[in-house]
């Protein structure tokens, strides 16, 4: 990192605000992002396999009522760790496997305020001393630490790129591993599928250009890691999406249109999850 240049900032988020008290480890502020080759993934191992052949652990793991899926990484070496989009339901089982596998969780964060499950960030950092809560700062939710484009999550040897990605809300975004070779794309990206439009800030121009031009301008094999999914999907590739994607694949005209006529309902967690998402997952 020191190589390139790159300003270590720490922002602590308080009331949706952002404010920078100075240098502190773990998070790069700075648009100029180091870009290295993705390995050649070998079809044959498992993609759990796969991240230990670089020395990354990889877990993704599954809310079975809100259909979330809840990733884990972690360094071999050091064992310094991040979790993205914890659910409050499924906590204790997260945590019980960071502590199994010997891993000192650095921070737990979100890709976007979740609106059909109360985030876990708030009952982890409790149970996990010196974990601490990430969102972004367009979000306007409380967290120990708000970021934006560009800044970067470190654990070990390893970081995650933010990128912005609004559209399906303000603050959504999208964390891409430092050898680009997987993605997490929170609700902005699906698997052949994406976020709806409809609430929480949403507009389907903006999401639309936002996985044109943040997701879908990665490597064609990199791996993709939705938020959700509802028909057993695992994950997904750029290539694929730009390929198979039913309503990405359209004009943006046509995009609009199908997007402004979803009729979808209402998550039923809306006005629970929205609430206690905007302060961390604390409920009163």
């Amino acid at each position: 990192m020191s190589a390139v240049g790159r300003i270590l900032l720490n922002s602590v988020c308080r009331g949706g605000r952002a404010v920078t008290p100075g240098p502190a480890a773990g998070f790069h502020r700075g648009r100029n992002v180091l870009h290295i080759q993705p390995l050649i993934t070998t079809l044959r191992l498992s993609h759990h396999q796969s991240a230990l052949a670089k020395g990354l652990i990889f877990r993704q793991l599954f809310e079975k009522i809100s259909c979330t899926y809840t990733y884990l990484l972690g360094d071999v070496q050091s064992k310094e760790a991040v979790i993205i989009d914890p659910v409050l339901e499924t906590v204790s089982r997260d945590v019980k496997l960071i502590q199994e596998l010997g891993l000192n969780l650095l921070y737990a964060a979100n890709t976007h305020c979740h609106a059909d499950h109360v985030t876990g960030t708030g009952l982890m950092k409790t149970m996990m001393p010196g974990c601490r809560s990430v969102i972004s700062n367009d979000s306007g939710a409380l967290a120990d630490i708000c970021i934006k484009e560009g800044d970067y999550i470190n654990f070990g040897k390893f970081f995650l790129e933010a990128r912005s990605t609004p559209g399906h809300t303000d603050g959504c975004l999208t964390y891409v591993l430092n050898d680009s070779s997987m993605a997490f794309t929170g609700d902005a990206l699906l698997i052949r599928g994406c976020g709806r439009t409809d609430f929480q800030q949403g507009c389907p121009k903006t999401l639309y250009q936002s996985v044109h031009e943040k997701i879908f301008s990665l490597p064609a094999d990199c791996l993709l890691y939705p938020a959700h999914d509802y028909t057993g999907q695992t994950v997904t590739t750029v290539e694929e999406e730009r390929r198979l994607n039913p309503r990405l694949t359209k004009p943006l005209a046509e995009y609009i249109d199908i997007m402004n006529n979803l009729n979808l309902p209402k998550p039923s967690q809306i006005d629970i999850a929205v609430p206690a998402n905007l302060r961390c997952g604390i409920q009163d």
